[in-house]
């Protein structure tokens, strides 16, 4: 940070100049979101905290006695408010899911990938007041707090803080772990976890970690743990998502007020003068501040206009609407079902010696996964984020010898742009046959010695390998539960499709792959999809006419 820089810019927002509170405003608005972010895990309530901490700070800089101090005050009343959240909340909101989760966005946004990939995923693991901890202190390693301001934050000294950050630490280790188990195969695991209902609480860590130590395979690590401090040094801030909107409004307050509660009469000034351009991607209004953060290529706003005494907390309008969140559900569309055909009939097995039409070309760009190269996601809550344009692999596999019976499908939730099933292949489907197989298979699906795997009513066949098409970003989750099955999700290309659905039974593969694109948006997209992103992804309604 330039403090020389930072002490000017605040002085002169003190002193009611409008670029400086709108730079000032822009310029610390990402440290105070992933403070919130981290501490809430990506809750709903995470936009209100961060507007509620920006809020405060504005209307109360004239405060502020020291420039120099500016941070440390920024991140306690950040803290404040997050403490505040949780002492407002019933037991029953303080359970609510995550709308968005910050360790999946986390991940995304910086393209983390191996330990600090674990180490972000092992937050989740964490209780309340060490995911607060964490917050400050992920920055802290980073290189944006200092361990001064995490303890002036929290309210405690700095000796105390030695010892609360130690603590945490261990937890986290241990949760790292667990995340390292589950990404793992043990057998033992998967049995503990078949009651587990996939969101980490405290007693499932406790218990999850007992059977790790006790446990050989699970406890054996496979490559030298770097400590996490180490993993976090000099990371980037997780960017502030695209269309986030931030309205600071005053229209409601009265000159009397506003200048009891701290401004000093230049700023008030500078906050209830007609509309300003739009710098550091802040805006500055009459009645309040907005910051609205737009992709690069997106065109600047039109000077905003001012708000009425009826609606303050409304955000300026731009010449072009900010594009959709992974919470927001699109604004492009009205139709019932935005795009596409729903995948929603049983089929009939196609002919085995019948070759696939052609496949469409779509652009690609490639896919990028929070789960690498090739998630293996084998437990219930298990989930992976794609984001990008171009092709996925969805490979299945079913064990029904273990644990036969009802299949709960995979959703796709929080859907921003397009997915479209493009084409089926691996040679088979999981119904075909498989002669001379042994244990009592009959087909992909199990057989009379060992039970089967059953599909929902409505449900369309799966094949071993199931292909899509991405343009966006979406979250698959896998919802095993009453049968046992895994899920491996591959980024991949059209000349690897086009290759698995060719390979036809000249080449001793039982049957050529089949191609659903039709080349437009009213190709059929999965049955399991939605853009709003609930607490249960297994509760995705099935959209079907069987």
């Amino acid at each position: 940070m330039d403090s020389e820089h930072w002490r000017a810019v605040i002085t002169a927002a003190q002193a009611g100049d409008r670029r400086a509170l709108d730079e000032l405003v822009a310029g610390w608005l990402p440290l105070v979101y992933n403070i919130v972010g981290r501490a809430l895990n990506g809750h709903a309530d995470v936009d209100d905290v961060v507007q509620e901490t920006m809020l405060r700070a504005v209307g109360n800089l004239g405060s502020l006695r020291d420039p120099d101090s500016f941070r440390s005050w920024l991140v306690a009343i950040a803290m404040r408010q997050i403490r505040d959240r949780a002492r407002r909340k019933t037991p029953d909101r303080l359970e609510e899911a995550p709308a968005s989760d910050f360790a999946d966005l986390t991940v995304l946004r910086l393209q983390l990938e191996g330990q600090r990939r674990e180490v972000a995923e092992a937050v989740r693991w964490l209780d309340d007041e060490d995911r607060q901890l964490l917050s400050l202190w992920w920055l802290e390693v980073a290189g944006e707090l200092t361990r001064r301001e995490l303890a002036a934050a929290v309210g405690i000294t700095r000796q105390h803080a030695a010892v609360r950050v130690q603590r945490m630490k261990e937890r986290l280790e241990t949760s790292r772990g667990i995340v390292r188990a589950l990404d793992g195969a043990c057998p033992g695991l998967r049995e503990l976890t078949g009651r587990w209902d996939g969101r980490p609480d405290s007693v499932w860590r406790k218990r999850l970690a007992r059977h790790i130590r006790g446990c050989a395979y699970c406890g054996g690590t496979r490559e030298t743990v770097v400590p996490a401090e180490r993993l976090l040094v000099g990371i980037a801030l997780v960017p502030l998502p695209v269309g986030f909107t931030l309205s600071l409004a005053f229209g409601g307050k009265t000159a009397v007020a506003a200048t009891s509660a701290g401004w000093s009469a230049k700023l008030l000034g500078a906050l209830t003068k007609p509309a300003v351009a739009v710098t550091a991607g802040a805006t500055i209004v009459a009645g309040g501040a907005y910051v609205v953060t737009q992709p690069p290529d997106a065109p600047p706003p039109r000077a905003a206009i001012a708000p009425t005494a009826t609606a303050t907390s409304e955000p300026p309008r731009t010449s072009a609407p900010p594009a959709p969140t992974p919470r927001s559900s699109p604004s492009a569309t009205k139709k019932t079902d935005p795009y596409g055909t729903v995948v929603d009939a049983v089929d009939r097995a196609p002919d085995p010696d019948t070759p696939p039409a052609a496949l469409p070309r779509r652009p690609e760009s490639g896919i990028t996964s929070t789960g690498g190269p090739k998630a293996v996601m084998q437990h219930r809550g298990d989930r992976v984020t794609l984001t990008g344009r171009g092709y996925v692999l969805v490979r299945w596999q079913i064990s029904p010898g273990s644990r036969p019976g009802a299949l709960v499908m995979p959703s796709w939730t929080g859907l921003t742009g397009r997915l479209f099933h493009v084409a089926s292949g691996g040679s088979r489907r999981m119904d075909d046959p498989l002669p001379g197989a042994p244990n009592g298979y009959a087909t992909g699906m199990g057989g009379p010695g060992i039970g089967y795997a059953v599909l929902p009513p409505g449900t369309q066949q799966m094949w071993q390998n199931e292909y899509f098409y991405l343009d966006g970003t979406v979250t698959l989750t896998q919802n095993e539960r009453g049968c046992d099955y895994g899920l491996i999700v591959f980024p991949t290309d059209r000349d690897a499709v086009v290759e698995d659905i060719g390979q036809g039974p000249p080449q001793g593969a039982i049957r050529y792959g089949l191609v659903r694109d039709t080349g437009t948006d009213r190709a059929p997209v999965p049955q399991y999809v939605t853009r709003e992103t609930p607490s249960d992804p297994a509760t995705v309604p099935q959209r079907s006419r069987v």
